[in-house]
């Protein structure tokens, strides 16, 4: 099993982060690449722009690397919305379709698709939490349902951003692509931790941005477009996304074709000088753990604290319902976010989703880190029982 690598992060033994799943620390490797990036920025006169384009293309073949793709199936873009609005912009489904969303699922799902349902006439179809925990049950017999209209697109992800409990596309997509339902997946939650092949899964969109579980900067994220659908428009018209583009040209702009593949959807202001060798440098590191070792790890983790919690009475779900690396959990008559509030007040970091408290550990957590926040709850438990 992969070792705690906390010797690369620089977070004091006092604190306890279990918030990846909100945003990550950087680790060294990658806050040196930023660094290095910056001094370039300084003095921009010293950059190699050739060299900066090599970095640009090992970050995407990275990426592709992480899901089972090939370079040239990923644009990069600014974010996972960014990713969504470009999938969104390009599909063509039959108005009085169905939308098939998660019910609570994040903002950047839940507000695109109910904008682009409204504005192409389907309709959003919400798969409502199940009560026994079972996503992939509840998702499945909402595909099934013989009176409803049939399904055009199902916007799904591997886990429920909450609380963690998980999504079996590997069973839910096969039955989409036999109804020829066309497939957006978010991955941000998962990449990284969880294994991802698009050969298998084939979606016709997957996104996931590199600050959370990727250990990269903000404000960057990677776009699978699946070969039938890289003819598409991007967002964005600038002179990266183009073949050949000279502004001195007399030709006109629709005689400049763009690039083949999904680089046509790079987003402007691709080549940064700061963001991209940080992701470049994320990436190389997930690499050379191997994502199923770092889902050893985490796996570990989150029995461990799933354990702890159990001694408390307080009950989480089952490990086969919910992914290795994000355990949620309710305390009833108490709210989330204050209970967060006060954990932090110990040095103890999770985040309070909806009515969960969402505990997100990452290779730089250990047992040690369990026990402080095992102690802490208990503290917490006697002093509200005193109450």
């Amino acid at each position: 099993m992969l070792s705690c690598q906390r010797h690369l992060f620089a977070i004091e033994r006092e604190v306890v982060f279990f918030n990846s799943a909100s945003y990550s620390p950087l680790p060294s490797p990658v806050q040196r690449a930023g660094e290095k990036g910056v001094g370039e920025k300084v003095r921009p006169w010293r950059r190699d722009a050739q060299a900066a384009h090599v970095v640009v293309e090992a970050a995407r073949e990275e990426a592709a690397r992480l899901i089972g793709a090939s370079a040239d199936d990923i644009a990069i873009v600014g974010a996972a919305s960014y990713g969504i609005a470009t999938a969104l912009a390009n599909l063509r489904l039959r108005a009085g379709t169905r939308v098939l969303l998660l019910e609570g699922e994040h903002s950047s799902l839940h507000l695109a698709l109910t904008s682009f349902a409204r504005s192409t006439g389907m309709h959003l179809d919400i798969v409502m939490r199940p009560k026994n925990g079972d996503w992939t049950t509840a998702v499945l017999e909402r595909i099934d349902d013989q009176g409803a209209p049939p399904i055009g697109l199902a916007a799904l992800t591997p886990l429920h951003w909450t609380d963690g409990s998980l999504v079996g596309l590997s069973r839910i997509v096969p039955e989409l692509h036999r109804r020829r339902a066309a497939v957006l997946m978010d991955a941000t939650q998962a990449a990284g931790v969880m294994s991802l092949d698009v050969s298998e899964l084939r979606p016709d969109y997957l996104m996931f941005p590199v600050y959370k579980w990727l250990l990269g900067p903000y404000g960057l994220a990677f776009l699978y477009v699946a070969p039938q659908w890289q003819g598409g428009r991007p967002l964005e018209e600038h002179g990266f996304n183009r073949k050949s583009y000279d502004s001195a040209t007399k030709s006109s702009v629709e005689a400049l074709p763009y690039l083949d593949g999904a680089r046509r959807f790079d987003r402007g202001e691709r080549d940064s000088f700061i963001t991209i060798p940080m992701a470049r440098a994320c990436l190389e590191l997930i690499h050379a753990w191997e994502v199923t070792e770092i889902q050893v790890r985490l796996r570990m983790l989150t029995d461990l604290l799933a354990g702890r919690l159990m001694e408390f009475g307080i009950d989480t779900a089952p490990g086969h319902l919910r992914a290795p690396h994000i355990l949620g959990f309710r305390l009833p008559k108490a709210g989330a976010a204050e209970i967060a509030r006060e954990m932090e007040h110990a040095g103890i970091f999770v985040s309070a989703r909806h009515d969960f408290l969402r505990l997100s550990p990452h290779v730089f957590n250990d047992e040690e880190d369990v026990e402080r926040f095992s102690e802490w709850m208990r503290r917490y438990l006697a002093s509200r029982k005193r109450a």
